[in-house]
Formats: structure tokens, sequence, C-alpha cells
């Protein structure tokens, strides 16, 4: 019990695995998962939400490492640009052209940059999403199932913002504060929304705020999703979540699942998840404009093999 709410038990949560699970509802073969639920329709439905035309980023900024390859050229040069052996010989000997570019080397699962998991991000007792078996990643060529490819199209959605901060009338939750059910309806009955099958819900606990003003914060404990949430975005029939934290609250209260959003949503639901998102600027113009609903674009670069992407969401209004 916490707060006078009765909580799901640690064999509830693990019961979860087969009561939310959606293995073989949308076929055997399903490396989706929940993005089945974005239909024409759904899409159609998102660009209904666009009303003022006004976008913004709901991504962090990526520190570029200290050890990152540059270069930065000034003629003559281009005969020495990455596939100028197949441009006309002209080209070899123009005086005028520059260029810059980069070798990139990046991390991007962890708690600071914001991106993608796609369900290959995480196994259970050896499975993965649909059954499949973790010998489907290979460690040279990457995972054969569900991985980011998947996504290749795009997740194009109605996105809805849950300000549980602002509900609860704080400038941030504290590491360790779960966010519940209620929470999640009563941030629907102030905001006049209500989440619909296909949405993407993004939350937002205000550690965007604090990691604005202090930098990002160490430590395990974090705000985000109580495991609680599970069974109410299954009802919903959500497609995609996100947070401005790694998702799950830490601890999260049961020793046997330590970050059952994870593992629950990745492996059981097909949930994909969006981390460490930025959404003070979302916060700030759906608060100004009264309008707690948007068209969400998310494009996964088409990272072969891979078990998630950098990203950057962009809400319209």
């Amino acid at each position: 019990m916490t707060a006078g709410r009765p909580l799901p038990t640690q064999d509830d949560v693990l019961g979860y695995f087969h009561t939310l699970s959606n293995w073989g509802r949308w076929g055997d073969d399903d490396e989706l998962g929940t993005l089945n639920h974005l239909t024409d329709d759904v899409r159609l439905a998102a660009a209904r939400a666009v009303r003022h035309g006004r976008s913004v980023s709901c991504a962090w900024e990526v520190a570029v490492p200290a050890d990152m390859e540059r270069s930065t050229t000034t003629c003559p040069c281009a005969a020495d640009m990455p596939g100028a052996e197949h441009m006309p010989a002209a080209f070899h000997v123009d005086r005028r052209w520059g260029f810059s570019t980069e070798r990139l080397g990046l991390t991007f699962h962890g708690n600071t940059v914001t991106h993608v998991d796609s369900p290959c991000h995480l196994f259970w007792d050896g499975r993965m999403y649909n059954g499949r078996s973790h010998s489907s990643v290979d460690p040279a060529t990457g995972s054969a199932w569900a991985a980011v490819t998947a996504a290749a199209n795009g997740i194009v959605t109605r996105g809805v913002l849950l300000d549980v901060a602002r509900v609860r009338d704080v400038p941030w939750l504290e590491p360790g504060q779960g966010v519940f059910p209620d929470d999640l309806e009563e941030a629907e009955r102030r905001q006049g929304v209500r989440v619909r099958p296909g949405d993407a819900v993004l939350l937002r606990t205000g550690y965007g705020r604090v990691r604005h003003e202090a930098g990002a914060a160490g430590g395990v404990a974090q705000a985000g999703w109580h495991a609680s949430c599970l069974p109410w975005l299954q009802e919903r029939e959500v497609a995609l979540i996100g947070a401005d934290t790694p998702q799950d609250v830490q601890p999260s209260g049961y020793d046997a699942v330590l970050m059952p959003v994870h593992a629950v949503g990745l492996v059981a639901m097909g949930l994909w998840l969006l981390d460490n998102c930025d959404l003070e600027a979302c916060a700030t113009t759906a608060a100004e404009l009264a309008q707690w609903d948007f068209h969400l674009a998310v494009a996964p670069v088409r990272f072969a093999g891979t078990s998630g992407s950098p990203v950057n969401p962009i809400a319209t209004f």
C-alpha cells in the first residue's frame, strides 16, 4: 500500500508476463508489437491534432565526446572526400570545394541520450517478444528479430503529454517516486484529454527541469512509471510510451523484477519505449496553448539489427 493505493504484489507483476502478453496476438511472425495499434485511421487522427502549426523537439541535445574524430578541410580537398573516386574527373580538381566530416561513436542506451527501445532490447528467461530465443541476437550482426528496423516506416501517431508533476503541483517528482494509474487519469481529467488506442503517452515527472537547472543526476533512484501502470497501458492499447527519465521508477519495489516496465513492456507486450525525453518545451507549449495532444513523429535511424536508435521526437501542436 502506498498513499492508500493497493499495489500489485510481486507475484502479480511476475504474472503480467502472461496476463499482459501480446505473443501471437498479431501472428507468430509479428515484430511490431504495440506499433500494430498504429492504423491508417490513427495516423489520420494524429494529423488532425495539429491546430496551431507549432513544433517542438522532445529530445536532449547530444554532447559531442571529446575524442570524436573531426575533419574540416579547405581547398584543395575534393579528391580526399569519401566517395570521390566515383565522381567525375572535374570534381577532383575543383579548388572551390570544401567540406567537414565526423566519425561518430555513440552509446545511446542508458540514462542520458533520448532513444527508442525496440522489443529485442530485453530478454526474460531467454526469450524476447513473441517467444523468440535470445539466440536470435548475434554478437557480430545484431538481432534478426524485432530490431529497430521493424519501425523503418517511422512512428507517427497522436501524442498525449500527461504532466504528473503539474497535476501534483510540484516542480518535479523526487527520485524514487512512482506514477500510478490514478495519476494518469487525474492528468487526463485536468488536462481535458483522454488516451486513445494507438496513442503515444509521454510522462512528465519534471526531471527535465532538474537536468536543465543542475545537470544530469547521478545515482540509481529516479521517478517514473510504476509497474501498476502496465495493465492500464494494455487496456488503453497504447502504441508507445515515453518519459523524461529512463521510464521505470527506481527502485521498482520488486526484487524479482528490477525494471518491470522495461521487462514486461518490451518482452511480453512488445511495447516500444522512448527513454530520456526532454519534455520541458513540450509541457510549456501545451500549457500555453491549452492543448495536451499533438502530432508526434519519431523516426529511428535504420541501423541494421540494433535494439534501438537515438531519436529526435517532434511534437507538432
